[in-house]
């Protein structure tokens, strides 16, 4: 046994780790619990991660001794702690409440039943410091406080209460979540979320399995303190990680993905950036644009160069080259657009040929507009440049020669 909780010891989670992670749901959060302060679920978000952070950094071994050498009250951490995480309990079933019913929904039964978990915990934590000052713990524990005094009068009551209060709030709040997750129409990311969320509050209950297992032992004279020392700390600093990353994944990652989406965008025109440069020079450059602006710029000034290319783009070649693409087996919108960026690549052509020249092969119109429409299809198929010259080749008319392009 010695060995195992030797191995425990050494493979023990640090209590910094979740109070890492909560610290940055809070940051992430932090900017909508100013703006929407009133909104019952932000509240209940912001309590939870708040209390969350403050269980951690005051069930820190090195804490609980500052905390009772500043008070000159042996142990008088214990109360504190069990009173934080009960007020944690109770902003879990607070964010449940508002969850259920969802954003809008104000109506007397939800406010009855956010009462009922205010007035519930609130007495548990009022019964916490009663049962503390009853109690007789005059040796200071930082880290076995919960075996060492389980055959204790009041502190038992104590530290069975605060057990039970977790287990509830941890029971209902997990069982609640699953069902969420099943839910058709959530977004990915706040399923995945959920999921991280689900299997952090079911974690809990394996920190509160170990609690009740060592003190329950205590109470019939056997020794399995190990659990409650080594593993139940280790399961709840698993579980607060894994509740934060909940909280973080669908704010992160949509915030992730968007930025993504917005570099690919800007990427995959730049085919066709490239290509009408010769025609107008480049888009000005700002060093500390944003990607979204960088993205705009990029996509109008390729509107406003094919607006001026218009008059030397052939609806002919472009009519030609989209039936021989259909003829080389593209599908239809690959052939539109392999088509277009021939077109395009024999306007630029044109226009370098001639720069001065008016002579109008297709006046603005429906190509035109598909054209401004679909400039990433475009630019994409100019990625391709074999394609290209495929239907080229095909598409050319008799006695015509193609040009090679670069």
């Amino acid at each position: 046994m010695t060995s195992a909780r030797e191995a425990l010891d050494s493979f023990s989670v640090s209590f910094w780790l979740p109070i890492g992670a909560l610290t940055v749901a809070l940051v992430i959060k932090l900017p909508s619990l100013v703006k929407m302060w009133r909104d019952p679920m932000l509240r209940a978000v912001g309590g939870l991660l708040l209390f969350a952070c403050a269980v951690f950094v005051f069930a820190s071994p090195s804490v609980i001794g500052w905390t009772n050498r500043v008070t000159g009250v042996p142990n008088i951490a214990a109360p504190l702690v069990y009173s934080l995480l009960t007020a944690l309990c109770a902003s879990w079933l607070l964010l449940i409440v508002a969850w259920r019913n969802g954003l809008s929904d104000r109506s007397a039964s939800t406010r009855r039943a956010a009462r009922r978990v205010v007035l519930a915990y609130a007495g548990v934590v009022l019964a916490l410091w009663v049962l503390f000052w009853l109690a007789d713990v005059p040796v200071e524990r930082r880290r076995d406080l919960d075996t060492y005094y389980a055959n204790t009068p009041f502190m038992r009551e104590e530290i069975l209460l605060y057990l039970l209060a977790h287990t509830v709030a941890c029971s209902v709040t997990a069982r609640l979540i699953w069902n969420w997750v099943r839910t058709d129409g959530l977004d990915a990311w706040l399923r995945w979320g959920l999921r991280f969320l689900g299997v952090g509050y079911a974690t809990n209950l394996l920190f509160d399995a170990a609690k009740l297992t060592a003190v329950t032992a205590r109470l019939t004279g056997h020794d399995l303190d190990w659990l409650s020392t080594y593993l139940a700390p280790s399961a709840a600093c698993v579980s607060a990680t894994l509740v934060a990353t909940g909280f973080i994944i669908p704010h992160g990652g949509q915030y992730l993905h968007e930025r993504w989406r917005i570099r690919l965008a800007h990427w995959r025109l730049r085919p066709l950036y490239l290509l009408l440069r010769k025609v107008n020079g480049g888009a000005p450059f700002t060093l500390r644009a944003t990607g979204e602006l960088r993205l705009i710029r990029r996509e109008t000034y390729i509107r406003d160069v094919l607006l001026q290319l218009a008059r030397h783009l052939d609806e002919q070649l472009r009519e030609r080259s989209y039936d021989a693409a259909l003829a080389l087996g593209f599908e239809p919108g690959r052939a539109k657009a392999l088509a277009a960026a021939v077109t395009i690549l024999d306007g630029v052509a044109a226009r370098e040929r001639s720069p001065q020249s008016d002579s109008v092969a297709s006046p603005s119109g429906p190509d035109t507009t598909y054209l401004l429409q679909e400039i990433q299809a475009v630019s994409l198929a100019l990625r391709h440049r074999h394609h290209i010259e495929a239907v080229r080749s095909r598409a050319a008319a008799p006695g015509e020669r193609t040009p090679a392009h670069d």
